[in-house]
């Protein structure tokens, strides 16, 4: 139980440092990119990706945390319900059970087995497992799950920031982009393999999402240079 639980936290916390260093890189390449498109000051440019690090640094590691607070707390409602269900309504949770394993197509009667050996082994885990779809233990730890994101946003913030600032006028724009693609790229591939998702159609979907919020902001920014 204590490596399943281990090798869950290491996977839960390795998932927030990616998606935090993906839209570190997502939203601070649409400011500076969005500003780059108003002006060619360089200063302007750093201090805007800098302050909206800063601000996504912060709004980012307390979402996480809020939101794998929240998530915790629902498990621990649902095992808690799951308790008084056995203890009041054994029966109808054996039969709900049952009636889960005949859904997937499984006999009655080979149903009916499975269901009396799961039951007699951990009644609670088998009724959690069908009912809510977790697995007791696994929770995370918001804290870690936070200080992952706040690590990982600036982290991938400075990927833009750098390159809009220090290239040339003429390519810093569409240097950045092309930069911030391939990055784009390497942490929707990374976030699908951790989630079991489909690697490409995620990695696909996260650079088109990259390309139309550069796209975007920069004709805002042109518009308003303009």
């Amino acid at each position: 139980m204590t490596i399943g639980k281990d090798l869950a936290q290491r996977n839960n916390i390795i998932r927030a440092a990616v998606m935090g260093a993906n839209d570190g890189i997502l939203s601070v390449s649409g400011i500076v990119i969005g500003v780059a498109g108003a002006t060619t000051n360089s200063f302007a440019i750093f201090i805007a990706g800098f302050a909206g690090a800063l601000a996504g640094t912060v709004s980012m590691a307390m979402g996480e945390y809020v939101s794998v607070h929240s998530e915790n707390d629902a498990q621990i409602k649902a095992v808690a319900t799951q308790k008084a269900a056995l203890t009041n309504h054994y029966e109808q949770e054996f039969d709900f059970v049952k009636k889960q394993y005949m859904a997937q197509g499984i006999s009655a009667d080979l149903a009916q087995t499975a269901t009396s050996e799961l039951m007699a082994r951990d009644p609670l885990e088998t009724t959690i497992r069908e009912r809510y779809g977790f697995t007791q233990h696994h929770e995370i730890s918001a804290l870690a799950a936070a200080l992952a994101s706040m690590i990982s946003f600036p982290l991938g913030s400075l990927l833009p920031m750098l390159a809009i600032t220090l290239l040339p006028v003429h390519l810093r724009i569409p240097a950045t982009a092309l930069a911030v693609l391939i990055a784009l790229a390497i942490t929707g591939f990374s976030a699908a393999h951790l989630s079991g998702a489909n690697e490409y159609k995620a990695t696909g979907r996260n650079v088109i999402a990259g390309i139309f919020t550069m796209i975007v902001t920069y004709f805002v920014g042109t518009l308003i240079g303009a």
